[in-house]
């Protein structure tokens, strides 16, 4: 399945980027991470820079951790900043060798396997909101580096720094989606139509490579509205600062609205791309 990169929505940016597609199905493989983070700063928005999103077909755990703890719980949390975005659900292969986390992983695999995955980049600095990710695999090697198999559980909002060395520890409360005004059968019908949109995004994209356009697969898999937005959110591979955007809604009919206007003007590229090749075919 061959799944693009996408064009954001006007409402999620303040610029207008050009479509750049690409055309491979990744699939999850681990990656090597060997980082320096300093103190969480907070995020501030700015125009930036023209930006290609990227769908692709990452790995999603049709179900996810349901007992969350209570939002107004506040614990300490180890964190691992990484220039990516988790999504509760979402299924992360990481390699670890650099010191600080190997101790970090030592001390995770006798306790609860769980830590704070929170975006990090050189521009915005490090973010506020991450997601937990829980050691569902790992493999220690003879050199003590480690393999791991994460998946996404609750979201968390950092509040406060508790330690920076070796590696970051804070305290941070759970969050979760507040109750939306749009009813259930509307959430629904939103989740329904997203999935509508991927599907053709999909489509027409296999058609402009020259791949058979056969039918897609079920992309909802029963998910409810909330984890499946969650799951769009997990294929925008390429754009994390608006995979970090959605992660941070606390209103699921928001986050799908938002997909939607992305996976619609994606469409629309698309479209029109496929309408010129049909009068320009390739020689």
């Amino acid at each position: 399945m061959a799944l693009p990169q996408l064009v954001p929505s006007p409402s999620s940016s303040t610029f207008t980027p050009k479509l750049c597609l690409n055309h491979d199905f990744l699939n999850p493989s681990p990656r090597s991470l060997s980082l320096a983070p300093s103190p969480p700063r907070r995020h501030h928005h700015r125009r930036r820079k023209p930006n290609c999103f990227r769908c692709s077909a990452s790995s999603f755990s049709e179900k996810h951790h349901t007992g969350s703890p209570k939002s107004d719980d506040v614990v300490e949390l180890p964190l691992f900043p990484l220039p990516l975005v988790l999504f509760p659900g979402a299924i992360l292969p990481l390699q670890i060798f650099e010191f600080r986390y190997r101790m970090m992983m030592h001390t995770l695999l006798q306790t609860d396997l769980r830590f704070g995955v929170i975006y990090s980049d050189a521009a915005t600095g490090t973010a506020d909101v991450g997601c937990v990710g829980e050691v569902v695999k790992h493999e220690r090697l003879v050199d003590d580096r480690f393999f791991l198999i994460c998946k996404g559980q609750e979201r968390f909002r950092v509040t406060r720094l508790v330690r920076t060395k070796p590696y970051l520890v804070a305290e941070v409360l759970w969050l979760e989606d507040r109750p939306s005004g749009d009813g259930a059968e509307d959430l629904e019908s939103m989740a329904n139509e997203v999935e509508t949109y991927m599907k053709d995004v999909i489509r027409l994209s296999n058609r402009l490579n020259g791949k058979p356009e056969k039918e897609v697969q079920d992309l909802r898999r029963n998910l409810f509205p909330t984890p499946f937005s969650f799951f769009v959110g997990s294929t925008f591979e390429g754009a994390p600062r608006e995979q970090q955007a959605l992660l941070e809604l606390e209103d699921t009919a928001m986050r799908l609205k938002r997909e939607r206007e992305t996976l619609r003007n994606t469409l629309n590229y698309l479209s029109a791309a496929s309408a010129v090749k049909d009068v320009f075919p390739s020689p």
